[in-house]
């Protein structure tokens, strides 16, 4: 017998991601991003401050996005000015990424504006926890 849909952990799930997305666009909303141009600008920026300039490839799977996908977000944070794809000089084929100043300055405003949104839509939760279960879920295979 099915269950009943307050029981489902995969539609409680559900429930729950799109009211995160909903906040996470509220809150990008003000700093004209999206959640995923957020993301690939929030990760590019990262591997930027650790001294990488990462390709498209090693983009997306940093942050778990397809490689189309983030050639065509990259073009729009390219032409927002967030954004510098340049020939990397080893292999003329490929693209390296650089966040521009815009970019590094807005990344850092991007990301407290989404940490402030999960901590309180984690807030019923203790962060630990939260973490764990998400980590596990995530990335079963470790």
């Amino acid at each position: 017998m099915p269950l009943d849909p307050g029981q489902s952990p995969g539609f409680l799930l559900w429930h729950a991601t799109l009211r995160w997305q909903r906040d996470i666009a509220a809150a990008l909303a003000p700093l004209g991003l999206t959640h995923v141009q957020f993301v690939l600008l929030a990760c590019a920026w990262w591997l930027n401050t650790r001294g990488e300039q990462p390709n498209q490839l090693t983009l997306a799977r940093q942050a778990g996005t397809d490689v189309k996908m983030t050639s065509q977000v990259l073009r729009t944070l390219e032409g927002k000015g967030l954004v510098a794809r340049e020939v990397d000089p080893a292999d003329t084929r490929a693209k390296r990424l650089r966040v521009t100043d815009t970019g590094a300055a807005l990344a850092p405003r991007a990301i407290a504006a989404v940490e402030a949104v999960d901590a309180e839509f984690f807030r019923p939760v203790r962060a630990e926890d939260a973490v764990a279960l998400l980590g596990r879920l995530a990335h079963p295979e470790t």
